[in-house]
């Protein structure tokens, strides 16, 4: 009786997990509470490995279910926890190293600038010091002229780009009284030969940017960067939520509806992106930030065309928000199949934003592995 039950538990958590993957790929324009299924993956996923342990231990006929799902369904279980102890042998195609990072605006707003901009002078450094081939850089800041209260502090454009030999592309989307500017970048040690924004209304001012890039082998491929919509929830009302029954009935009405449009704005702006990459004929790499978790249907469109860094060479977690909210990665590097991922970072050990950078490291396959 007690096996039976244990049986029927199985098969329950198996089609709980195939539930979640097929909601998965239900834009939540079409019908945004599937969103929730999906984010039960991995609770499916370990649920799942607890049956297999289980029936390990009572019958192992019977383990070979779970065992075949989780197998079946791998990938997703690399999404949220990667484990990768050996790196790959290197392809004899060229590296390419790229480092993406949400600035935060370098911490220029009152709120966020410590005395003497420390946390804002040793962030920009940083940046301009790594030796990325590309770096994308979403929030960005940039004062063209020196400035009577920050000086040449945020003169950043000039410090990542110039100083270190990189081609600056920097794509504004809103310039300020003093001619700051606000928007996306892209610096690149290698000549731009093209490049482009991708709007997503003109009622949001998040969007993607690209730009193709010629190798010095003479392959010319594109580096997207994008910041898509936030999920516009304080992080202390996410807290207050969850910690008590007078923090869920105060705040989780309003964040459920903020969770909602951010939701249904990703999964179209996921779609005019994907739209876009379908049209391009270069190898592809990717970095942005999300916003959104890796069980949704924002990262199901990137993964389903393009591989994951974190996933398929980083190990963990994989954490990359600086925050009291733990195991959040919302920051992303992806690839596309003419790549190999040699190793994935997330620099914990940089703290000035309220996001960590992320780095890797990309070589281009010979055409006869693409």
């Amino acid at each position: 009786m007690r096996r039976s039950f244990a049986f029927k538990c199985t098969l329950l958590t198996v089609a709980w997990v195939l539930l979640a993957i097929g909601a998965l790929q239900i834009p939540p324009y079409q019908l945004w509470p599937a969103a929730f299924v999906g984010m039960s993956l991995p609770v499916a996923l370990a649920a799942t490995g607890a049956w297999l342990v289980y029936w390990v231990l009572r019958r192992w006929t019977v383990a070979l279910l779970p065992l075949a799902v989780l197998v079946l369904t791998w990938p997703h279980v690399q999404r949220g926890v990667a484990l990768h102890l050996l790196s790959p042998a290197p392809a004899n195609g060229p590296a390419v190293r790229v480092l993406s990072a949400n600035v935060r605006i370098f911490n220029v707003y009152r709120h966020l600038r410590d005395e003497n901009y420390t946390t804002s002078k040793a962030l920009i450094k940083w940046v301009a010091e790594q030796p990325a081939d590309l770096v994308c850089l979403q929030e960005f800041y940039n004062e063209p002229q020196p400035t009577r209260e920050n000086g040449r502090v945020f003169q950043s454009v000039q410090r990542i780009g110039e100083d270190q030999q990189r081609h600056p592309f920097v794509s504004v989307t809103l310039q300020n009284g003093i001619g700051a500017q606000f928007g996306l970048a892209i610096f690149s040690r290698y000549p731009i030969v093209h490049r482009g924004t991708i709007p997503f209304g003109r009622l949001t001012q998040n969007h993607a940017m690209f730009a193709d890039v010629r190798l010095p082998q003479g392959d010319t491929i594109r580096i997207y960067n994008a910041h898509l919509q936030s999920m516009s929830m304080a992080e202390q009302d996410i807290v207050d939520s969850y910690s008590s029954k007078a923090g869920l009935k105060a705040k989780g009405l309003g964040l459920l509806r903020r969770f909602k449009r951010g939701l249904v704005a990703r999964a179209r702006q996921v779609d005019t992106l994907r739209r876009h990459m379908d049209q391009c004929r270069y190898p592809i790499l990717f970095c942005a930030d999300l916003n959104d978790l890796p069980y949704s249907y924002t990262y199901d469109q990137l993964a389903d065309k393009l591989q994951n860094a974190q996933a398929t060479a980083g190990n963990g977690v994989g954490a990359t928000y600086n925050g009291r909210l733990p195991f959040v990665r919302i920051d992303n590097q992806f690839a596309g199949p003419q790549w190999q991922v040699e190793n994935f970072r997330v620099h914990e050990e940089i703290p000035y934003s309220d996001h960590f950078p992320t780095s890797a490291t990309y070589r281009l396959l010979p055409a006869s592995k693409q």
